[in-house]
């Protein structure tokens, strides 16, 4: 390659946080008071909670709102009126937003004034209460439309209206109305819909975990992942775009964003695949769709997966012990498709003069990933999620500290802080407007039709239920966060496909996976229009090849339904056939799709691979050992062809090796 004389290594761009906005203006921080009003806002919401983690949780309703009424302030402060960005020239606009902070401290002050009595009077509302809750039942949705979009505003709006009015309606959203003052009684003065579930798991878990991203970034594990990555795979064929999806993987499964991601480790990954002669539309893809998959990876997974252990009932250990396998199958399915694609364009490699030596790299960061054992270990000996998160990010602060490579000054820190409660305060805001459905659906009750109404168009037949589960996903996922696609399918679709036989467990990963499909599908697929900016490719093209590539994650939520021992649920039989049989399924469905084992094949052998791919996806040991053995003479006539090669050439080395050091030894007799 050209660029032997230096070695390709990754460099921490950090978007700059509104602290380091502030000191890079060199005037003292007075003189923004908006700007360190948020600043301050957003350091001591996060305190707030590391506290609270130390501490022990405090009364639900005084803990959940207080976090809930930080979220809209930093909201109404950060998303402002008339202007695309805090950071614009201020506009008469700003008035509203003054009185929207206003609106919303005033309402938590009349709420923590007096507690006890504010919990007394539920189901005998004062006309005061009436006025607060519906108030902040608009400062929600102004937030939520600012913060998450206007899908989410319309169809939190929609199960408002039809639970005051579903008289007016018809089919299954006919039915007896409710009054205002029972809805607000129930979203507002309770811990049933604005305050439930999916916003106890984000004011408890959640905001800890991406405050944990946050520091953990702060501190360079990004370089130090992506390096390793470099290290691990960038001399192999499509060094490059293998080191993307390993690097992605590490870092989405910290950060839990798919498009951060992209940004993050895409700048670097994107234009060194296109270097080596990848087409920009399929760098972008890969990037896209490993990003996406940080999310399904434990141990710190997606927000979703810490609401799918509280509606399950379960410990979050054994939704991230079921998610393991499908996300490592995932993960496998693109690293085979990068290397399909690099062999079959027989792409050049990155010599490895030009990679960060490995050795280096775990000297300067290995210690950072000592922080994520910690999680780990902590969740494994039984202890709560927040527990772990806390130690762990007392752990990152005290591990970063051993190297002066990524030891953090205050000003990191306090960036850290304030940059973890930017990046939770939409996924907060989402969270309160999906449990506001969630009520609705409860208070009118629309859930129990809604699932009837699936079990009788679907007849029975669990297929068709299933199909239209994965519709009214990925139709949710275009407008609404992984979160609150997952929230809403468990209120209306899940208790459907439940009551069918689905495992409990499977069912909610099911609808969680394709919750974060939309990333990858177009329309709507952000994190690929995300990477096409950077690969400089068409957005449409890379949102195809990003499907295409991300086929595993359509597929693999069918398998498990069908085959739950790859999630652990089962006998130690049905474990390992679902296990080796996602596997060999997925390897046999990504060499129909690409039309490549080990090297170019024909139709009929795709087909037979997808034959195969069926097979194998199907539970029961004859069907996968007919699988096997359908697979088995195709693989072993490559396998022996590639065997005779690779004995050729090491014969071949062998003589080389012989030669030359006969030719030394001749030179060293005459002499």
């Amino acid at each position: 390659m050209t660029q032997s004389a230096s070695k390709i290594e990754y460099n921490e761009n950090k978007d700059p946080s509104i602290l380091e906005w502030m000191l890079d203006r060199k005037k003292q921080l007075w003189h923004y008071p908006l700007e360190l009003t948020i600043c301050l806002l957003a350091i001591t919401l996060s305190v707030y909670h590391l506290f609270v983690a130390y501490a022990g949780s405090l009364e639900a309703h005084a803990f959940r709102s207080t976090h809930l009424s930080f979220m809209l302030v930093l909201c109404f402060l950060l998303r402002p009126l008339g202007r695309d960005k805090w950071t614009d020239p201020k506009n008469w606009w700003f008035a509203v937003d003054l009185v929207l902070v206003a609106l919303t401290i005033g309402i938590q002050v009349y709420v923590m004034w007096d507690l006890d009595s504010f919990i007394f009077r539920r189901g005998d509302l004062s006309d005061m209460d009436l006025y607060t809750g519906t108030i902040y039942m608009l400062l929600l949705l102004e937030a939520t439309r600012r913060a998450v979009g206007r899908a989410m505003v319309l169809i939190a709006g929609f199960f408002l209206v039809q639970t005051a009015f579903s008289d007016y309606f018809f089919s299954i959203f006919y039915g007896p109305p409710s009054s205002w003052f029972t809805m607000v009684d129930y979203l507002f003065m309770r811990e049933n819909g604005i305050f439930s579930i999916p916003l106890m798991v984000m004011a408890t878990y959640i905001f800890l975990f991406i405050l944990f991203g946050a520091i953990l970034v702060r501190s360079g594990a990004g370089r130090f992942f992506i390096n390793v990555a470099m290290a691990l795979t960038g001399s192999r064929v499509g060094g490059p775009a293998k080191a993307s999806v390993v690097s992605s993987c590490l870092m989405a499964s910290v950060s839990g964003s798919a498009v951060a991601n992209v940004v993050t480790t895409g700048s670097f990954t994107i234009p060194l695949m296109k270097r080596i002669g990848y087409r920009p539309h399929f760098a972008g893809a890969v990037e896209a769709c490993a990003s996406s998959g940080g999310q399904i990876m434990p141990p710190v997974m997606g927000a979703a997966a810490f609401v799918i252990a509280e509606f399950l009932n379960i410990p979050y250990l054994q939704v991230a012990l079921a998610g393991l396998f499908p996300a490592i199958i995932y993960f496998f399915s693109i690293f085979v498709m990068v290397h399909f694609e690099a062999r079959r364009r027989n792409l050049a490699t990155v010599s490895r003069e030009e990679l960060p030596s490995l050795k280096e790299e775990l000297k300067r960061g290995g210690h950072l990933f000592l922080s994520i054992v910690v999680i780990v270990v902590l969740m494994v000996i039984g202890y709560t999620p927040m527990f772990a998160a806390f130690w762990a990010i007392i752990s990152i602060l005290i591990l970063s500290s051993l190297r002066k490579e990524t030891r953090m000054s205050p000003g990191d820190i306090f960036s850290a802080l304030e940059e973890g409660a930017r990046l939770a305060m939409p996924v907060s805001i989402a969270c309160a407007a999906a449990g506001v459905i969630i009520g609705c659906v409860f208070v009118s009750g629309l859930g129990l039709k809604f699932t009837n109404a699936i079990v009788i168009i679907a007849g029975g037949n669990l297929w068709i239920a299933l199909i239209l589960a994965m519709l009214a996903s990925l139709v949710l996922g275009m407008g609404l966060t992984t979160t609150a696609v997952y929230i809403t399918l468990a209120a209306l679709v899940i208790p459907a496909l439940v009551h069918m036989g689905v495992e409990p467990i499977a069912g909610h990963l099911f609808a969680f996976y394709f919750g974060l499909v939309s990333a990858i599908t177009p329309p709507v697929a952000l994190a690929a229009f995300a990477a096409a900016g950077i690969a400089g490719s068409n957005p449409m093209q890379t949102g195809f090849h990003s499907f295409r590539l991300g086929i595993a994650k359509y597929i693999l939520p069918f398998v498990f339904v069908f085959a739950p021992g790859m999630l652990f649920v089962g006998s130690w039989l049905q474990i390992l056939l679902g296990i080796v049989g996602g596997f060999a399924g997925i390897y046999a469905l990504t060499v129909a799709t690409e039309g490549w084992m080990l090297d170019e094949v024909g139709w009929m052998t795709r087909i037979l691979m997808g034959a195969c791919a069926l097979l194998f996806f199907v539970p029961g040991i004859q069907l996968t050992l007919f699988g096997s053995s359908l697979n088995l003479p195709y693989f072993l006539t490559h396998l022996l062809a590639w065997s005779i090669l690779g004995g050729a050439l090491f014969i071949h080395r062998s003589r080389r090796s012989v030669l030359a050091m006969e030719g030394t030894l001749l030179t060293n007799s005459e002499s």
